[in-house]
């Protein structure tokens, strides 16, 4: 199996996960790590599940046009966001737990952090959670994230995307990714989507489907996530565990 290295450090196969530096993304410059990675011995607390996060999911968490708890909806197109959740043999991962956010249909986050001048909706969170079904499927009503700009380098805007949560049996089997769509103009200009190795990068792409759209509501948008083997969904992560 090939690897990303910097130095004595490894990161996954490096045909699906991007190197831990990639100059072009500023911020990795900083972040990267210099020095071999200590492995940090996981306590009790970190080898227990999501238990109490499990139990307190309800189907309203998995609309976050709605679940703002406001009474109004989210202002934006509507999309339907679902697909299936896999291991490296294709087999469903059911009851996990999927959490997600994203920006509004204006590109803005509810985050005091973010302040460039994109409308905020007071009806819209921008977060939301579900379990995979026994055949491993997620699913979420959401409105379409706009893109927002940020300051990598000029002019330079992040495609429309949603991130991604998942949790396995236990706290230290988080995997974080970002899914982004086909028909996007801005990925040219991406260094985050560009330092994933380009046949990998594809795997972050969902599909528009229209069996999936429901008449006069919602766009269908077709995304599956693997989390290991030849055709592993690349992730922040680099190992799967």
């Amino acid at each position: 199996m090939s690897s990303t290295t910097i130095g004595a450090i490894v990161r996954g196969d490096a045909a699906v996960f991007p190197p831990y530096l990639y100059e072009a993304y500023r911020s990795t410059i900083k972040r990267a790590p210099g020095l071999p990675l200590v492995d940090v011995p996981l306590t009790l607390s970190e080898l227990t599940g999501p238990g109490p996060l499990l139990s307190a999911v309800t189907p309203e968490d998995a609309d976050l046009t709605r679940n703002a708890g406001t009474g109004g909806e989210a202002i934006g197109q509507r999309i339907i966001v679902t697909g299936r959740l896999l291991d490296a043999a294709g087999q469903p991962i059911p009851h996990a737990l999927v959490e997600v956010w994203q920006a509004n249909a204006a590109g803005r986050y509810v985050h005091k952090r973010d302040q460039w001048p994109g409308p905020l909706d007071p009806n819209f969170l921008g977060i939301g959670r579900c379990k995979t079904d026994t055949d491993g499927v997620y699913r979420f009503m959401t409105v379409r994230p706009g893109a927002y700009p940020w300051k990598n380098h000029p002019n330079a805007w992040r495609p429309a995307h949603i991130h991604f949560s998942l949790f396995g049996p236990a706290w230290g089997t988080r995997l974080i990714t970002q899914m982004y769509f086909q028909d996007d103009p801005l990925f040219f200009q991406d260094p985050i989507f560009a330092s994933v190795p380009p046949e990998a990068g594809k795997r972050l792409i969902a599909h528009y489907d229209h069996d999936l759209t429901e008449a006069e509501w919602a766009l269908g948008w077709r995304w599956d996530i693997v989390l290991g083997g030849a055709t592993a969904t690349p992730f922040e992560h680099g190992e799967v565990r």
